[in-house]
């Protein structure tokens, strides 16, 4: 098998702000999301752009434009006509913008449908919350179209059928998104836009308070705390029909990790697509290694996908991987932004040599984030200090451990590894084991596990130096935030500074990295 190219699987998604070169291409979109409703003029968006270019935004997905929005500031007053969207927002011209306001307006969100059911929304949200932090703004307030009420209409109020989304009794494309991004119903507005046949000319008013503004401070707030937020899956193996089992058991996690607890990551356990061999014909360990490394191209592009449709990063866990006829084991991140990066397992275990007839990587990886600097160590690997100390060098401040243990005395050598290196280096280690039984694939058959977030040992970290842990042995998924900030003040300011302790006069780590060596 030749090496994949991991540009063949990944999906470019950015967001950036809205040009008039994208005038055709929001035209298109406008027609279809809001037939019927006029789009904006030509005149408008330059207007727009030139106003408040920072508050016009989009999302391009592999170069198409799949969503936009609309924003000015303005200073909030309470007897401000929020029914009347073309006043407050100038017929869509936003001459009234006002840099000295405190309350960011949305005058419009628009996702093609092609890319509905992406959380593209939460997307620009998030883009538009974090205007209003680094801008210093209190709130900010939307319109927003009920474009489900036309089916219930016949039914109920306008009025009842905002009660029934916001129960979660009904469904409704805009304002479930809304609520799910945490804006408070303030109102209902009619006749916001009397064309709009689908909400029938309702809209409701919602607010988003910023709980980082400072009254008065006229410079950019900067956050005390960082939190990145963690879903730690302990897998259970079980047998499966086809790949597609495997599939929809992965997107079950995804979707509570991102839906339900909106995690930043997501890490599935070292070789749990070794239940992928479960329905296929069993032979030798070594052959059926190879067999299950057939099965990349579909692991690359279902967890591609479902990084992109659930707006987070994934730690896919590790795979087999055939490359020049040589068999790894690799580690990769799927990122939000529909990129991929990989980590090769470092440190075979006897029983992978002897079994699967697997053979190391060669160079230790520090991946980017929208989080930060992240590193993966593959189970083996977070049981010598020498790596961890790399990473930290290079800049990680979290490392995820994917694992694979059978017993319980090799579950601790990965615990009790993964405590040491969060001492040694001031890092946040997340470990993700397999559970469960395959009774018919060799060298798979047993599996212990109990997964887990570690800290640093400090006062200001949990008690124990345990953030979460799962119970063993059962399939369960933990939820955790570490701040990231925390860390940096623990490095300088802790109770004792392990790295900047350290006796580099008598000790070093010393590393080869593409021909060059490296001091950590």
């Amino acid at each position: 098998m030749e090496k994949l190219d991991l540009k063949d699987f990944e999906r470019r998604t950015i967001v950036r702000s809205l040009t008039m070169d994208d005038y055709d291409a929001l035209l298109a979109m406008h027609l279809c999301c809001f037939p019927g409703l006029a789009p904006w003029s030509r005149a408008q968006i330059e207007s727009q752009l030139k106003i408040f270019p920072e508050g016009q935004i989009c999302v391009e997905i592999d170069g198409q434009l799949a969503a936009s929005s609309g924003s000015l500031i303005i200073t909030y007053d309470p007897q401000t006509a929020w029914h009347n969207w073309k006043e407050v927002s100038d017929n869509g011209y936003i001459r009234n913008h006002d840099p000295k306001g405190d309350t960011l307006y949305g005058i419009e969100i628009m996702v093609d449908p092609e890319f509905r059911g992406m959380k593209l929304s939460r997307r620009i949200y998030d883009v538009r919350k974090q205007l209003c932090r680094e801008r210093n703004l209190e709130r900010m307030i939307i319109g927003g179209r009920i474009p489900g009420y036309h089916k219930y209409a016949d039914q109920m109020s306008a009025r009842e059928y905002v009660e029934q989304v916001i129960a979660k009794a009904t469904f409704d494309p805009v304002l479930t998104a809304q609520v799910a991004n945490g804006f408070a119903l303030k109102g209902l507005i009619p006749n916001y836009v009397p064309d709009d046949e689908h909400s029938k000319g309702y809209a409701t008013h919602l607010e988003w308070l910023n709980f980082d503004y400072h009254r008065g401070a006229k410079r950019r707030y900067h956050h005390a705390v960082e939190p990145v937020r963690m879903a730690v899956v302990q897998y259970q193996l079980r047998t499966l029909k086809d790949f597609d089992g495997f599939a929809k058991q992965c997107e079950f996690f995804i979707d509570a990790a991102s839906t339900d607890y909106r995690a930043d990551f997501i890490v599935f356990p070292e070789l749990f697509t070794t239940e992928l061999l479960s329905f296929v014909e069993a032979t030798r360990p070594g052959q059926a290694a190879r067999r299950l490394a057939e099965f990349t191209p579909q692991y690359l592009d279902l967890f591609t996908d479902l990084a992109l449709r659930f707006n987070i990063n994934i730690i896919g866990g590790s795979q087999f991987v055939v490359e020049e006829d040589v068999l790894y084991n690799i580690a990769y991140l799927f990122r939000r932004d529909g990129t991929l990066g990989k980590q090769y397992k470092l440190h075979v275990t006897p029983s992978e040599r002897q079994w699967w007839g697997v053979s190391p990587g060669n160079r230790v990886e520090v991946f980017d984030t929208d989080c930060g600097l992240i590193s993966i160590l593959v189970c083996y690997d977070i049981e010598f200090p020498e790596l961890a100390r790399i990473v930290a060098h290079k800049g990680a401040s979290i490392i995820f451990c994917p694992f694979n243990t059978d017993t319980r005395h090799g579950y601790l050598r990965i615990r009790n590894c993964a405590m040491a290196r969060c001492v040694e280096n001031h890092v946040y280690v997340a470990v993700s084991g397999c559970v469960g039984n395959l009774p018919f694939v060799e060298n798979a058959d047993l599996h212990y596990a109990q997964s887990a977030v570690f800290t640093p040992a400090d006062a200001e970290f949990s008690r124990d130096a345990i953030g979460a842990e799962c119970h063993p042995n059962s399939e369960t998924m933990i939820i955790h935030d570490v701040d990231v900030e925390l860390l940096r003040r623990h490095k300088f300011h802790g109770d004792t500074q392990n790295w900047n302790d350290r006796r580099k006069d008598i000790y070093k780590v010393v590393y080869m990295e593409a021909g060059q060596t490296n001091e950590a």
